[in-house]
């Protein structure tokens, strides 16, 4: 929530139809969701035995529309294969936080549903008890039968759904749940619940949404972030066959919200985009356009020179320490702006009508979305129907809803239903960017090989003290609180880029920096890399308290895994290297070795990826966590040798994949993951495997060739030695 507080926990049912229904809210408020409204259901076994679950978060490929429902299915104690998931809309009265994003699907629905599936089972096994006249105590269940060893009797769900739907629910703080040693569910792989649906090419996404009568739209923005519409040749764009309508939204200054544009209605989306391109928009000169990547470049080198605007965290002497080191290093390391990329452009479909708007949405973030359109529109939250549509790709840049806000004006403007399509050009130019950052480093080390001292100059974006969305650093962020002198400076530059999360977001740019410096630190000392950090990592488990502590003994289990997988140490061809890396973010701990060769043309190659994780006692679904694992590693060596997009003249210059490189099938090496199974809480897996693959790879290069990688994407022609 955004006060930084987690829903309580309520219950209900109903009966439905002969079939049992079972709804759990997990509204805000708690019991509030109690009184009227309507009920969305979780559960609903019908007289056929089949049970069909809902999946309260959005779906962006994460897994989680198979995931949720099998914690429920697990504690229902039915067959995964009698189990049919549906997708529940955005209600927050009955399902409280509905998202998709910093890997919570887990930490906050893993304690929750699986009672939900306990009370239903308990339900059933009430009323067959009831119509045997036996203890319920002596009943069990398994496959979706109730059984009464005593008396040989047995009962399938289907046939006591309509008897249990009328049995008290009971309380979900004390319904019994099962011994980890009797899952059948959790921790079997399950193939995604829309698998084949996907590869056979059925109606899926938001971009797939048809309604009755529909008409189509594209929105023209201007390429400086927030210009406003200075003309546009709205005639001409009407002229064109198929366009139902064309005129200038007046929008906002908010890069958050609407922004001025020009919309184009018409009867195909090939015919809006006719329209559109005979516009002739010309757009109002904005102070954005005065910004640049070159400037920002330049602007923080200027202040790392400079006092910093702010100390963030000053622990010991670090000048002392640095001044009486026995060997210390200085670097700059930088990386780019980059675009989220989804395969599938934004997009969404609304309906006005008699006040009220039905939206069709794509979203990570549905009910701040709702907040946006209603505040924009000036109609009440209530009025707004969410429907929430399988995302093709989201990586964080679906927590923002300014697609969302435009189609629901331009639906209102035109009285039909609209679907909105941005073209792939306005997704790369419109994005909600992973920020640009400089860090300028001083380290140092003992004779006896330990880091003495290590100052961080963050130069960033962001004004009057306040970074702009996910530009920021923690003061608590690794290595501090296991440094004696450990100090960490911030200097901020204004920008009107916007910015915004991207997959593990500051997590991504943070672990190349630390985890690359650290081995600059490593190799100053004359240490293994491996050993230099579990030496930093020490013999305490838990470095810091409450939801701010590091369980450094995790870490240092991790470490030692993959080392161990990766068979560190061992003797290389020439031109290969293992580069190492660990990051804690997400609630997992990480560490990941990468094998890479270079050749005399500076290509690189990787050969292969090493993975060792710990996200809990419970990988839920080891399927979808390999997935997941995988996906994240590609993603983030994809970052690392491509990725970046430039900003010139106040406006994103790459458009499109032919000049914003995604990595290849022929580029990707094969990937070996390990879990440990701690005695933890199951934590989630979108985002924390990808931090660590960066700097891995970078340590891999430098262990091949010596030269160090501190600016991103990878410069493969630094890396020539012919």
């Amino acid at each position: 929530m955004a006060d930084g507080t987690f829903p309580t926990a309520s219950r209900r049912e109903v009966l439905a139809g002969a079939g049992l229904v079972i709804g759990f809210s997990i509204a805000g408020k708690g019991e509030a969701a109690e009184a009227g409204g309507k009920l969305n259901a979780y559960v609903q076994v019908a007289p056929d035995n089949t049970v069909t679950i809902a999946a309260k978060n959005p779906e962006i490929g994460q897994g989680v529309k198979t995931m949720l429902p099998m914690l429920i299915a697990e504690e229902l104690d039915v067959d995964w294969s009698a189990v049919r998931t549906r997708q529940a809309d955005s209600d927050p009265a009955l399902y409280g936080v509905q998202f998709a994003g910093g890997s919570m699907a887990t930490p906050l629905n893993w304690d929750g549903l699986r009672r939900v599936g306990a009370a239903a089972r308990v339900m059933l096994v009430a009323a067959a008890a009831q119509g045997w006249g036996v203890p319920a105590g002596e009943c069990t269940t398994a496959s979706g039968v109730v059984h009464h060893k005593a008396s040989g009797r047995k009962a399938t769900y289907g046939s006591l759904a309509a008897k249990a739907a009328s049995a008290p629910v009971p309380d979900l703080k004390t319904v019994p749940l099962k011994d980890a040693g009797d899952y059948k569910i959790i921790g079997q792989p399950k193939r995604q619940v829309d698998t084949v649906a996907i590869i056979t090419g059925q109606p899926l996404f938001g971009i797939d949404v048809t309604l009755p009568g529909m008409l189509y739209a594209t929105f023209e923005k201007a390429p400086v972030f927030g210009a406003k519409v200075a003309g546009a040749d709205l005639a001409a764009a009407k002229g064109v066959k198929g366009v139902t309508d064309a005129f200038v939204v007046e929008g906002g200054e908010s890069l958050d919200g609407l922004l001025p544009g020009v919309a184009v209605v018409a009867t195909s989306w090939w015919a809006a985009r006719k329209g559109r391109d005979r516009l002739a928009t010309t757009w109002a000169d904005h102070p954005n356009g005065a910004q640049s990547s070159a400037a920002f470049d330049a602007r923080a080198v200027e202040l790392s020179t400079k006092a910093p605007g702010k100390t963030e965290r000053n622990d010991g002497d670090v000048a002392a320490a640095l001044a009486g080191a026995a060997k210390t290093v200085e670097a700059a390391y930088a990386y780019p702006f980059l675009a989220h990329a989804n395969l599938e452009p934004q997009n969404c479909t609304a309906h006005f009508k008699d006040g009220k708007l039905e939206i069709w949405a794509p979203t990570q973030n549905p009910e701040p979305g709702r907040q946006l359109v209603a505040k924009t529109l000036g109609i009440a939250p209530e009025a707004i129907t969410i429907h929430l549509i399988r995302c093709g790709g989201g990586f964080g840049r679906r927590l923002s809803n300014d697609y969302m806000v435009e189609a629901a004006w331009i639906a209102r403007q035109v009285g039909k239903p609209v679907k909105l399509l941005w073209t792939r050009e306005d997704d790369m130019r419109h994005d909600f960017y992973r920020p640009a950052g400089w860090h300028f480093l001083k380290g140092g080390v003992s004779a006896s090989g330990e880091i003495v001292g290590w100052h961080d100059h963050f130069v960033s974006l962001g004004q009057e003290g306040a970074f702009a969305r996910s530009a920021g650093m923690s003061p608590t962020e690794f290595p501090a609180r296991f440094l004696a002198n450990y100090r960490y400076d911030s200097s901020l530059m204004p920008c009107g880029v916007p910015t915004g999360p991207l997959r593990a977001p500051g997590s991504n740019a943070i672990a190349f920096v630390v985890q690359s410096f650290i081995d600059e630190l490593a190799h100053a000392a004359g240490a293994d890399p491996v050993a230099f950090r579990l030496k930093l990592l020490g013999d305490k488990p838990m470095v810091g308290e409450g939801a701010s502590g590091y369980a450094a003994g995790r870490m240092a289990a991790v470490v030692k895994l993959v080392a161990e997988k990766s068979g560190w140490g061992r003797k290389l061809p020439k031109g290969h290297g293992l580069g190492v890396a660990f990051h804690y973010s997400h609630l997992g701990y990480f560490a990941e070795v990468v094998e890479a060769a270079v050749d005399p043309s500076g290509a690189i190659k990787l050969v292969k990826v090493w993975v060792a994780a710990d996200v809990g006692r419970h990988v839920i679904n080891p399927m979808g966590a390999l997935n997941q694992v995988e996906g994240s590693v590609l993603d983030g060596l994809s970052v690392a040798l491509h990725q970046k997009i430039n900003i010139v003249d106040g406006a994103a210059a790459e458009s499109n994949f032919g000049d914003y490189h995604l990595m290849r099938i022929g580029e990707a090496p094969p990937i070996e993951t390990h879990f440990i199974k701690s005695d933890n809480s199951p934590t989630g897996l979108g985002e924390p495997a990808l931090p660590p693959v960066l700097p891995a790879l970078c340590n891999a290069i430098f262990a091949a060739t010596g030269k160090r990688i501190r600016r991103l994407p990878i410069e493969t022609e630094l890396l020539k030695t012919a």
